[in-house]
This record gives structure tokens, C-alpha cells and sequence, in this order.
């Protein structure tokens, strides 16, 4: 779950000037939260095939409220802000779709794919922001952005193209399911970003996922209680604790704090960091295999959808880049 805007897809200058102590600080603290969230697939993999993707979906918005509220209260007190009616609507479809529906997609796809398959497919999510950002009408496409899209596409493909030809339809659905998962986290960024700008990052964060609590822990809820809890290892409720209270919670605020002492634009580069160290953490821990052409693919995706993210664009500060939620 997004605690903060995502950062923006302001291409990052050439010429940086040389860091202040603080900025070195929060270089080592942005490199530390995209290890952790790199880490965090294989972690993910083993709670969602030990909790089945309904338990661990449960087990997160059971726990999550409680952070959220305690958050809510740290800031505000007993009076929480106000929002007035349409607002409260967009907050509705924000949390259902953007963090309900985004998070449901991201836990079945990564519990039939693999931990490196889900950091790269789920890192395209710059290249829907823009398809989405062109279908509004916010965005025009430039030459640069568009090869760039096609760069990610044939990435993607040839990515994918491995469990494809060996009809290997489980992992490749969840490899789709990967990709739409993407593309609502990508709603969630355009949809936010105007109640961010009235509200600020974190009500919208918490009031989005507030509202779909409910919803979610009722879909959940058939499954979740057929699930062997008792099966579950006490290092995997450690491990679970972790992943909803520590990834999915206080590395999502310390990156809006990076964000905001290194800007936005010199901190999304960080992010392709991520696949590389999800796919070393998923061999050291599962031995998961990567053929010539899955890392051809991944490399093409990846720069592909970074071309498209941080090509010149016509001064619009619309984009945001997309991070996984989970």
C-alpha cells in the first residue's frame, strides 16, 4: 500500500550536485527500503502458499486498520479531517480499486508465478500510468514515450514467452494477473493524485484503505476460515507481521520521507534496483531459474518501461511513477 505519492517521473538531472550529509543519509535509507521490498517476493511467495491468497488478503486488512487508525490518531487525534461528499465517493472507488482490487491481483498473481516474474511484471507500472494518463486525455504521447512502450511490450513478451510455449497456463495467467495488477495501481496513482493535492498523501492513504476493509475481508473471509492456521510456522507469522506491518506499512512512510529530502525525481531510479534483487533473493531462497531469454526479456522491460517513464515530455508533471502495494 502506497503511504505517500508515488514519486514523479521527472527525469532525474545529469548534473547532481554533490550530496548533503542528510541526502547521503536518505540515499542509504531509500537504498535499504527497495532491498527489503526486493527481498519481500520470495517472503510474499511462501505466506501466500501457506495461507492460501484469501488468508494472507484476510490476515493484512484484519491488521492493517489497526495501523491506519493508530497513524490517524497520532496525527490528528480525535478529529480526524473532514472530506466532503464527492471526495468521500472518489475515496471509495480509490480504495476498492486502487488498494482492494490492486492488492487481490497482486496476491493471486504472485502466488502462480514466481517472485522474480512478479518484481519485473509488476515494475511496467509507469507504462499504464501513461496509457491511462493518454486515455484521460491528461497526456499526449511522445515519439520517445511511445518507443519506449513498445521497448516494455516486446520485453514483457519475450519474458514471458518461456512458460507460453510451454503451455504453462497457471504461470502465465498469474503473469497477466500481474500485469492488470499493475495497471490498477496505476489507476490509483492518476485517481489520487487530485485528492492528494487537497487532502495530502497519507489521509488519502489511509481513508482509501479504510474503505476497502470491509469489502475485502468479506470476499476473504469463506476461504480464510478453511485455511490450517495452526499449520502456519511461527516464522512465517513473524514473516507475515513483517510483510503487512513492516513492507506494506512504515517502508511505504519512510519512502515518502525519501521522497521528500532527495526529491522525487532522484529517487525513482531506485526502484529498477528492485527486480534485480528480488530475482538473487529468490534463487538464493527457492532456486528459482532464469533462462536467456527471461533475462533478455527483464532487461528489455525494465528499460523499455524507463525510457517511457523518464523521456522528455511536454512540461506535464502528470505522470507518476507506480510501486507495488503489497
Amino acid at each position: 500500500m502506497s503511504a505517500s505519492a508515488p514519486p514523479s517521473s521527472s527525469a532525474p538531472s545529469h548534473s547532481a550536485p554533490s550530496l548533503k550529509p542528510a541526502s547521503r543519509h536518505s540515499l542509504a535509507v531509500g537504498l535499504a527500503i527497495v532491498i527489503a521490498w526486493g527481498v519481500n517476493f520470495p517472503l510474499q511467495k511462501a505466506l501466500l502458499t501457506a495461507m492460501q491468497p484469501e488468508g494472507f488478503l484476510f490476515l493484512r486488512f484484519a491488521l492493517m486498520p489497526l495501523l491506519v487508525i493508530g497513524l490517524l490518531l497520532h496525527r490528528y487525534g480525535l478529529r480526524w479531517p473532514r472530506v466532503s461528499r464527492s471526495d468521500g465517493w472518489a475515496l471509495l472507488r480509490l480504495g476498492l480499486l486502487g488498494q482492494g482490487l490492486h492488492l487481490a491481483l497482486s496476491s493471486y498473481g504472485i502466488h502462480f508465478s514466481t517472485p522474480f516474474s512478479s518484481s519485473v511484471l509488476l515494475a511496467c507500472g509507469p507504462v499504464f500510468t501513461l496509457l491511462i494518463l493518454r486515455a484521460f486525455g491528461i497526456e499526449k504521447l511522445r515519439a520517445a514515450q511511445l518507443a519506449g512502450i513498445a521497448v516494455a511490450a516486446g520485453g514483457a513478451l519475450l519474458f514471458m514467452s518461456d512458460k507460453l510455449l510451454a503451455a504453462n497456463w497457471r504461470a502465465s495467467g498469474g503473469d497477466a494477473i500481474l500485469l492488470l495488477a499493475a495497471a490498477m495501481f496505476s489507476y490509483y496513482t492518476v485517481a489520487a493524485k487530485p485528492l492528494i493535492a487537497r487532502h495530502g498523501a497519507v489521509l488519502v492513504m489511509c481513508y482509501a484503505s479504510l474503505a476497502a476493509t470491509l469489502p475485502v475481508l468479506a470476499y476473504a473471509w469463506p476461504v480464510a476460515r478453511a485455511v490450517d492456521w495452526s499449520a502456519v510456522t511461527p516464522l512465517l507469522w513473524l514473516g507475515s507481521v513483517w510483510a503487512i506491518a513492516g513492507i506494506g506499512f512504515l517502508t511505504w512512510l519512510a519512502w515518502g520521507w525519501v521522497n521528500a529530502e532527495r526529491g522525487v525525481a532522484r529517487t525513482a531510479p531506485l526502484i529498477y534496483l528492485m527486480p534485480p534483487i528480488a530475482g538473487l533473493a529468490a534463487w538464493i531462497s527457492t532456486g528459482e531459474q532464469f533462462t536467456a531469454p527471461k533475462l533478455i526479456g527483464a532487461a528489455l522491460t525494465l528499460a523499455g518501461v524507463a525510457w517511457a517513464q523518464f523521456a522528455p515530455q511536454s512540461g506535464n508533471k502528470a505522470l507518476e511513477s507506480t510501486l507495488p502495494m503489497d
